[in-house]
């Protein structure tokens, strides 16, 4: 236990404010503090280009300062930090920042707030209290509570949560799985690590619940290896939760036996689909599975699974502690809930920002994002990964929900959002997609693994003039080739970068005709 008596202090130990100096200043801080304090490790508050941030608890609630590097601590202090003084550094009582004021947070909620560790600080927050109400009902209310709310996955497709959850439910099988998908692999998306960085918790809740709903014993969280961070957090996590008696035999009393195993992926982007994530985790080469049958009937091991994504696992202790209609009541449409978007690329301030769906691009670009970081006008942004639309800024109204996305030829995605200013070379990047795809394929179907490496050709050729109307035509017909006939969304999307350049920037295509 801490002395309550002693000044709180808050640096994140999320992985973008460990790149930047946070170990030394938590360090410099216990070391130049001119009385006892204590250094609480939490997550981060999502506010990127004010790491580290660090929070002084006070009586008008937490102060935020920064960005603080080592060499400004000792001036901090003596300017008054430790009692929530102003200085150049101090960015106000941090609720009130209009970044997170503006925010409507659910699956972050906790994040930047607690200890990610502490049990304790887990359960005072509000923990637990989904698990205990799933806990409190039938499997089956538990999955009509889910598919009321309207919750969609969060990992690219948007495919109906509740769904998934009744079709293994109503599976027959004495072994079942739920398996989270946390291999992120696409550009502009941070968004899980810092929820499992931050509230680890959460995340194990909601799998918790998933597998009280549909019967099952096991889990696994397949994690991608750029997160060591992520990796030793979660695992930390797993054993604590076990310890506290949240996962293992006899979950809270309730009779529910389940428990979590991580397992790390090793770097194949081709992985975060669903089916070769599974083959991965078999221990085999990650290669997609032709559907049917359907993961959910015939997933892990042969057994009916549910694969969710972090963000839609996170969401779903809310959906149970608050009711579906309290999560219903957020969004527009049936992008129901929240997203958490995330503004990376040429973005003056970058970071996660938490809030229902029906936000416009152009919002969260100009007005959260604050334009681009080179203070050059924003030329486009693709939302959805690399296999996202390239989307003008003439799109900026479009709003930020699926089907919204899918009239305009977009997908919403992970909600990764990454921003170009106007020296971007539109045909480089839409080079750029066919090449990631040809990298990245794994090789299984034809128009994937040979379309892409065509495509980068045919790019080429139409840059450096060579007949640029009948590649542009066979560029073409190699888009529709790849999106009808590719057996994932590896190759059936690499296109949409592809057209979305073409269709909006096509003068970066003809510019170089002729020399």
């Amino acid at each position: 236990m801490t002395d309550s008596s002693q000044v709180r202090v808050y640096v994140p130990r999320d992985s973008a404010a460990l790149s930047v100096g946070a170990d030394e200043v938590a360090a410099a801080l216990a070391r130049e503090a001119d009385r006892p304090v204590t250094v609480v490790r939490n997550g981060s508050r999502g506010m990127l280009w004010l790491e580290p941030f660090v929070e002084v608890e006070t009586d008008r609630g937490r102060i935020g300062y920064g960005p603080v590097t080592t060499d400004r601590v000792g001036e901090l202090v003596a300017a008054g930090m430790l009692d929530g003084a102003d200085h150049e550094l101090c960015q106000g009582v941090v609720e009130e920042l209009p970044w997170l004021r503006d925010q409507q947070r659910v699956c972050f909620a906790r994040v930047g707030v607690t200890d990610p560790l502490s049990t304790e600080d887990y359960v005072r927050h509000g923990g637990l209290t989904g698990l205990r109400a799933a806990l409190d009902r039938d499997p089956d209310e538990v999955v009509a509570e889910v598919t009321e709310s309207g919750l969609r996955g969060r990992g690219g497709a948007g495919f109906p949560a509740g769904i998934k959850w009744k079709t293994v439910a109503q599976t027959p099988g004495e072994l079942k799985f739920v398996c989270c998908n946390a291999d992120e692999g696409d550009s502009g998306t941070f968004a899980d690590r810092m929820l499992i960085e931050g509230d680890p918790f959460c995340l194990i809740e909601g799998m918790a619940i998933a597998a009280y709903a549909v019967g099952a014993r096991e889990g696994y969280i397949y994690l991608r290896s750029e997160y060591p961070d992520a990796i030793a957090t979660l695992r930390r996590a797993i054993d604590l939760a076990r310890e506290a008696g949240w996962l293992g035999e006899n979950i809270l009393g309730s009779g529910l036996s389940f428990d979590l195993f991580v397992r790390v992926g090793a770097g194949a982007y081709i992985c975060g689909e669903e089916t070769s994530m599974l083959e991965s985790l078999e221990g085999k080469r990650g290669m997609v599975r032709p559907k049917p049958p359907i993961p959910a009937i015939t997933g892990l091991f042969g057994k009916p699974t549910i694969i969710n994504n972090v963000l839609t696992l996170a969401s779903v202790p809310a959906i149970l502690a608050d009711g579906a209609a309290a999560y219903q009541g957020l969004g527009v449409g049936r992008s129901r809930g929240t997203q958490v978007f995330q503004l990376a690329g040429n973005i003056a301030r970058g970071g996660v920002f938490e809030t229902a769906f029906g936000i416009t691009l152009g919002e969260l670009v100009n007005d959260y994002g604050g334009g681009t970081r080179s203070g050059r006008p924003v030329r486009a942004t693709q939302v959805g990964g690399p296999l996202g639309a390239y989307l003008p800024v003439s799109q900026f109204e479009l709003p930020m929900d699926y089907e919204a996305f899918t009239e305009a030829g977009a997908m919403l995605g992970h909600g990764g959002i990454v921003v170009f200013d106007d020296t971007v070379d539109m045909a480089a990047m839409a080079r750029f997609a066919m090449e990631f795809c040809a990298e990245e394929s794994c090789g299984k179907c034809t128009p994937c693994r040979v379309g892409s490496v065509r495509g980068v050709e045919v790019i080429d050729r139409i840059v450096a003039g060579q007949d640029a109307e009948g590649n542009l035509a066979l560029l073409n017909d190699l888009c529709e080739l790849m999106t009808d006939g590719s057996l994932c969304a590896m190759g059936g999307l690499t296109p949409n970068p592809v057209r979305s350049a073409l269709l909006h920037f096509p003068e970066d295509f003809t510019a170089k005709e002729g020399s």
